[in-house]
């Protein structure tokens, strides 16, 4: 059925609202919340299991499919044969609307079954328009429920974030959209098309309404504390605070201020944010910081310094001097492993959808991310790898500086020393262990324990089972992940989520929009931090040195320092087209291209297994250029579907398309 019909016409008319049933395990619902016909809204049990099914909604963006993808930005590309299939490659070619049949990301519009449980079945278009109609027939019948103010405060918070939250997703691909708050039929469905700053400030006051309304920790509630510790995935407060400073801030930014353009890091439409709508996001950032930082709350960023500093530690191994990845790392953001398939995200993640259960990472994305010679990785044969511009780019040094700038230290042969902490966690480069149980391996696994990812190791041969870059990266799934060491295996309880908002983006986004309001020494109102602080303690959290001062000291080069930060804390995490897009940069050069690394060896094979490979000497050490994006201003959005374009005149196509 096409989609926007679906919106009147879809499961959520009234006879049907009141055979609906939530079936979100992760949420530990009773068994009473069942909605039944006449009590549906009736009751605080019944009506949050009416709220639930929008919770199992939630796309997986990391298991969509078997081999899913969802970094379309500059940052990565894939292996060719059975990657040139997938969305990456596609919108590699400007080909946006493969979105349309590719079931191999979270976009397409399959997986419409609200009540499926399988983390494969759900999709951001095959359920936004139900979830958002959901959302109204909520807050339609709010007046039927009877209960506390506790209740109703909770009940109402959620369907007023999820509204706003479903459309925030949506915008983001598609810009503007009619914004619906009543549960309307066809015939009254002929509503225009918004602007995208008319959506936003729709969806803003939704999100101020839940963050009015909601609990900061659900379980410190009357209702929530007969189910304490199971509530970790509730929307709650700082969600709606976050997502409301989220959605300000894009509304301010460039792509909306000055409309889609070819040419903005020339003419400095780049930097052209709306500044009123900054400062809005800010106050709303800030009030959230304010909460996390007074320990209100029960957010807080997870260690890595005083993890992977520690004497015996091993960073390249995300363990520390015990062996184990403590639940609170950096890399508890990302996966788990060892802790009972416990979801990734900690005291860090905001905002979650459902875990993806147990072992539920072993079937697809754990072996997505290495190489598949020598049959090291096995099953699918898609890789994601970085592409060298992005890490030359997002990976400055330790003291703080991008490697371009001359005081950073920089030596192109030692590329891979002094670089950020954050590079040796999250990027394998040559002559690094991938292999730790080195004494299993075969004389077919031997010449693959350390890689070879200069030009023409045995990494860089075959760019259908190698690496076409010279890197990879374990940031979201560790390099162990492979036959050997078998951290795939069901003994290592190893568990992979991406959460879609965490505490380092709020820092990054209150520092965006402090730079775009007024620089680096904006403060709001509600904060005892600048912008420029917010980036400091994020750099201090693993190590690495605060924003230089004449960087701090010009907007324009402050703005991109904070952009580097966001590249760099934020990386493989699928923000990235999203932060070209709003900056105007995904048609400006180098954010439009996908480049190797090319260098020889200096030192000879013996050297690695005895030596940090950071300190490695190579020779040649330069960019090679394997792809530019044909992209023209149409490509700032995703074309709608065809049908969903003819269905009434007043919603029309994106331009260009």
């Amino acid at each position: 059925m096409n989609k926007f019909k679906h919106i009147a016409y879809c499961a959520l008319g009234l006879a049907s609202v009141f055979s609906l049933s939530s079936c979100e395990d992760y949420l530990d619902k009773s068994p009473d919340t069942d909605v039944q016909a006449g009590t549906s809204f009736e009751k605080f049990r019944n009506f949050q299991g009416f709220i639930d099914e929008i919770y199992n909604c939630i796309p997986n963006k990391e298991s969509c499919y078997w081999t899913t993808t969802f970094n379309w930005g500059e940052d990565e590309i894939l292996n060719t044969g059975l990657g040139d299939g997938h969305l990456t490659r596609q919108f590699d070619i400007g080909n946006y609307k493969a979105w349309y049949q590719n079931n191999q990301s979270f976009l397409w519009r399959g997986g419409e079954d609200p009540q499926n449980t399988d983390k494969y079945a759900h999709s951001l278009t095959g359920h936004a328009w139900y979830c958002i109609r959901k959302a109204n027939i909520g807050l339609e019948n709010l007046g039927n429920m009877t209960g506390t103010s506790e209740e109703k405060n909770l009940i109402a918070g959620q369907l007023y974030f999820f509204r706003g939250w479903w459309y925030q997703e949506m915008m983001a691909f598609f810009g503007g959209l009619p914004y619906m708050t009543e549960s309307i039929d066809g015939s009254q469905f002929n509503l225009p098309r918004l602007s995208y700053r008319e959506c936003a400030e729709m969806a803003a006051k939704d999100f101020r309404k839940a963050a009015d309304l909601l609990p900061i920790d659900w379980d410190k509630t009357k209702v929530g504390s007969s189910q304490k510790g199971k509530n970790t995935n509730r929307i709650t407060k700082v969600a709606a605070l976050g997502y409301l400073g989220k959605v300000l801030l894009h509304a301010a930014s460039p792509l909306h201020e000055k409309g889609a353009q070819v040419g903005a890091s020339k003419n400095g439409a780049t930097y052209e944010y709306n500044v009123e709508l900054a400062e809005k996001a800010a106050e709303a950032l800030g009030e959230l910081l304010s909460l996390v930082e007074s320990g209100e709350t029960q957010y807080a960023l997870h260690k890595f310094a005083e993890i992977f500093e520690e004497e015996g530690a091993k960073i390249y191994d995300h363990v520390n001097k015990s062996g184990s990845q403590p639940a609170d790392s950096y890399s508890a953001l990302f996966y788990t492993t060892g802790l009972g398939w416990k979801q990734p995200g900690g005291t860090e993640a905001i905002m979650r959808g459902p875990a993806t259960g147990t072992n539920g990472s072993n079937w697809n994305f754990a072996k997505l991310w290495g190489t598949k010679a020598g049959g090291i990785v096995e099953h699918d044969a898609l890789i994601h790898m970085p592409t060298a511009n992005y890490v030359d780019y997002a990976y400055g040094m330790a003291n703080g500086l991008p490697i371009t700038d001359p005081e950073s230290g920089y030596d192109p042969n030692h590329p891979f020393k002094g670089r950020d902490p954050r590079f040796y966690h999250d990027i394998i480069f040559d002559g690094f262990k991938y292999i730790v149980d080195d004494g299993k391996a075969t004389d077919v696994e031997k010449p693959y324990v350390y890689c070879q990812m200069y030009t023409g190791g045995n990494l860089r041969v075959d760019p259908d089972k190698t690496c076409r870059t010279g890197y990879y990266t374990q940031k979201l799934v560790p390099h162990q992940a492979n036959k050997l060491d078998g951290m795939y295996n069901w003994g290592s309880a190893l568990s992979c989520y991406l959460s879609y908002m965490r505490l380092a983006d709020v820092y990054l986004m209150y520092a965006e929009a402090g730079a775009a309001a007024k620089g680096a020494t904006y403060k709001s109102s509600n904060y005892s931090k600048t912008a420029e602080d917010a980036i400091n303690v994020l750099r201090d959290r693993v190590g690495a040195g605060h924003v230089a001062a004449k960087l701090a000291g010009d907007q324009k080069k402050f703005i991109d320092e904070v952009r580097r930060e966001r590249a760099c804390e934020l990386a493989f995490e699928g923000h990235r087209w999203y932060d070209l897009q709003r900056w105007l940069l995904l048609t400006e050069y180098p954010y439009n291209i996908k480049q190797s690394a090319e260098f020889s060896r200096v030192e000879s094979d013996e050297f690695y297994t005895k030596n940090d490979p950071r300190d490695a000497e190579v020779k040649g050490y330069q960019l090679k250029t394997i792809l530019e994006r044909p992209y023209n201003a149409k490509h700032y959005y995703l074309p709608f579907q065809e049908d969903d374009v003819h269905l009434y005149e007043e919603f029309d196509q994106n331009p260009g398309w």
